[in-house]
């Protein structure tokens, strides 16, 4: 693990690299100037194998505070900045920027984590101002990527909340969750646990292509199975929907997702943010060249002509008659295979703040 340092990746021709998503490092919003690899015809190009970096960042609070009316939880907490994943269309990817890094290649090869995530939890939930609802862990990064292996961050911080009785909700697309079954079994026992599987595709090919270095689907599937059989309430998210890529999948991912076990399901349309959205029209042009005109222009139409919408309420789901017909869908599978469109609600009640300072220390009462 190395410490944190600013100095930015080379620039790295825009083509294909086996096991990652992006083909370079594209300039963030921040940057004052930009550079691009040109061959000179003096040294032969070579495929670049850039490795993945993980730094150490010295996060001063854990937990982070969300207002948006889209989503389902008031705090989230994110152990890692970045995510190994490395998936095309992650809506995270800008979060790079505030480091000075691109959303491109660092994202996925240059890894945050923060080993203070434990203690800084149990810090601010000792505090007499925290009021208790549902903890989202990792919304800007996969808690369960590659590095918690040997980190074991993310399996830290629920240590925490179960001690506590904290309710807590995580989204992955890792098999690396039924590592921990114990603890969340234990969390669901008492209505303070779910898991969220999220679901891209079934075929294995684009899955490589779109989420390189995630878990294979069949791999989602055996884990959302395995939680299932322990009693942790499971959800699919079948996100993101990309017209013309993988839309036709969604009845059939959903039905593979409540044969293994899910209760509920959630979707979610592409979004294409700030850098995502260069990225992403990079990842067409080379994976699905006779497929990127009309993908983007039925984008944009979900959009209100543009390739992101910011706005409350449409942001997920997005606008128009295509966008009608994919919630008609998604709400007629669900009636079908009996998954409920919501999420399940979790015990806020049983919260027992950690006592603040040294734990060896007794209480007066």
């Amino acid at each position: 693990m190395e410490d944190f340092d600013l100095t930015p990746s080379p620039e790295i021709p825009a083509q294909p690299i086996k096991g990652r998503g992006a083909a370079g490092n594209v300039a963030h919003r921040f940057s004052t100037d930009t550079r691009q690899a040109e061959d000179d015809g003096w040294t032969p190009a070579e495929a670049p194998h850039p490795k993945t970096a993980l730094h150490i960042d010295h996060a001063k609070s854990i937990i982070s505070r969300n207002e948006s009316p889209d989503l389902a939880f008031d705090l989230s907490l994110n152990p890692y900045r970045g995510c190994e994943h490395g998936c095309i269309y992650c809506y995270a990817r800008p979060t790079h920027a505030y480091l000075g890094l691109s959303p491109g290649l660092d994202f996925e090869t240059r890894i945050f984590a923060k080993p203070d995530a434990a203690r800084l939890l149990r810090e601010e939930l000792a505090r007499p101002g925290h009021v208790c609802s549902t903890i989202a862990l990792g919304t800007a990064t996969d808690a369960y990527q590659p590095f918690e292996r040997q980190e074991r961050l993310s399996r830290a911080v629920l240590e925490v909340l179960l001690e506590t009785r904290h309710p807590v909700s995580v989204v992955t697309k890792s098999s690396l969750i039924v590592r921990d079954v114990d603890l969340w079994a234990d969390l669901a026992r008492q209505n303070l646990g779910h898991v969220a599987i999220s679901l891209t595709t079934l075929n294995g090919p684009l899955a490589r292509q779109l989420e390189p270095r995630a878990c294979a689907p069949q791999a989602r599937l055996a884990a959302m199975e395995r939680l299932a059989t322990a009693g942790v309430p499971v959800s699919v998210i079948v996100a993101p929907l990309i017209p013309g890529i993988n839309d036709h999948e969604l009845e059939k991912l959903l039905g593979a997702a409540k044969d293994h076990g899910a209760s509920s399901a959630h979707y979610t349309l592409l979004r294409l943010p700030y850098e995502v959205a260069g990225l992403f029209r990079d990842w067409l042009a080379w994976h699905a060249p006779e497929k990127a005109a009309r993908v983007m222009s039925v984008l944009y139409d979900l959009r209100g002509e543009r390739a992101n919408d910011p706005n409350f309420g449409s942001r997920m789901t997005g606008l128009g008659h295509f966008a009608e017909l994919l919630r008609q869908r998604f709400a007629l599978a669900c009636r079908r295979l009996a998954l409920a469109p919501t999420m399940p609600v979790l015990d806020t009640t049983r919260f027992v703040p950690p006592r603040a300072g040294d734990e060896r220390q007794l209480s007066l009462f």
